[in-house]
């Protein structure tokens, strides 16, 4: 007899940093430390963040973006044409809020592997099965001055370009899972369809690993807990987007649910791919319990075959209480074992 399938839990991306390493529960927080030490005590929250899933039951874990100040300027940081210096404040996501981003000054190059280091000592330090994070093209886009290229799409392809030699070397090295972090796609959604999608293909072409893209409404903060008061009863910016998703060679789609205004049943769209539903609130610091985690997953069972299913955060955990974000993944992985015992019995 075949073995019962099981939901497998993966996180979105972030977790919270160890105070010691740099401010907590602030996004784009500076590190608290310099040169060496700040080369170990990076090193040594990665295992923290690995240990913390691996306690909890996580299936797939991460590096909890442990070396990156923030999900995009981190890869950023990596690539010449992009100037530090040359900090701009700008509206980002549609102006929703204002960032201090970095400017394109010249064509963007990727001279070596940003985050080659960091997949390997993350690789080198747990057993499970490993998911890296990099941003996605039009994100990227949407969090940087533009002087150069003067052409978002333009500017999208040459970055994607330079995500796909990344992702590419990483997967050699050993991640299983690569993915793209797009939440400008609930955003810009005649971009996504007119070259979103097209760019986030490219950044992926070729990828013997498993490839993923996570959208969301954003991290846990009042500028997106405001927008979000502003969308209405229903949230329907998936479905111009699923659509376009499900026709392309992107394995996994991530998405936000727990607590949201997402008409559940628009994951029907995605059939085929893998679907990692959000069943982690990252805007409320009050757990779930392990039956509220199963009850958000049985519902998606009923537009998702259990095979195709994973429990998942809505979004990255980084603006959390540490101690919070370690009882929501414990939630997270028990209410995922509830339903597979429950639906094996």
């Amino acid at each position: 007899m075949d073995k019962p399938a099981t939901i497998k839990t993966t996180i979105a991306g972030s977790l919270p940093k160890p105070s010691w390493l740099a401010k907590p529960q602030v996004l784009w927080a500076p590190w608290q430390l310099e040169g060496e030490q700040l080369a170990e005590g990076k090193r040594d929250a990665v295992r923290a963040a690995l240990k913390m899933q691996e306690s909890a039951g996580i299936d797939i874990v991460g590096d909890g973006e442990q070396t990156r100040t923030h999900f995009v300027h981190g890869f950023l940081q990596g690539i010449e044409g992009v100037d530090f210096s040359k900090l701009k404040r700008i509206g980002i996501r549609a102006d929703r809020y204002e960032a201090d981003c970095p400017t394109v000054t010249a064509p963007v190059l990727r001279r070596k592997s940003v985050h080659g280091d960091d997949v390997r000592f993350a690789r080198a330090n747990t057993a499970n099965k490993l998911k890296f994070t990099l941003p996605g093209p039009m994100t990227m886009v949407d969090t940087l001055a533009d002087d150069y290229y003067k052409d978002r799409a333009r500017l999208a392809f040459a970055l994607a370009d330079l995500l796909n030699a990344e992702a590419k070397e990483l997967a050699a090295i050993g991640a299983d899972t690569i993915q793209f972090d797009e939440p400008a796609f609930n955003v810009y959604l005649d971009e996504v369809r007119d070259w979103g999608i097209a760019a986030l293909e490219r950044a992926a072409a070729g990828l013997a690993c498993t490839t993923a893209v996570h959208i969301c409404y954003g991290y846990g903060i009042k500028a997106n807990d405001d927008w979000k008061k502003t969308l209405g009863g229903q949230w329907r910016q998936y479905e111009s987007t699923f659509p376009l998703l499900s026709k392309s060679s992107i394995k996994q789609v991530s998405l936000e649910c727990a607590n949201s205004h997402v008409p559940i049943e628009l994951i029907s769209m995605l059939k085929g791919k893998d679907v990692l539903v959000g069943a982690i609130d990252v805007a409320s610091s009050a757990v779930e319990t392990p039956q509220q985690v199963a009850a958000t997953l049985r519902e998606a069972l009923k537009y998702v075959p259990i095979e195709h299913l994973h429990g998942c955060t809505n979004c990255g955990m980084a603006p959390m209480a540490r101690s919070v974000a370690e009882a929501k993944l414990q939630a997270l992985a028990a209410g995922a074992r509830l339903l597979s015992r429950e639906l094996a019995g």
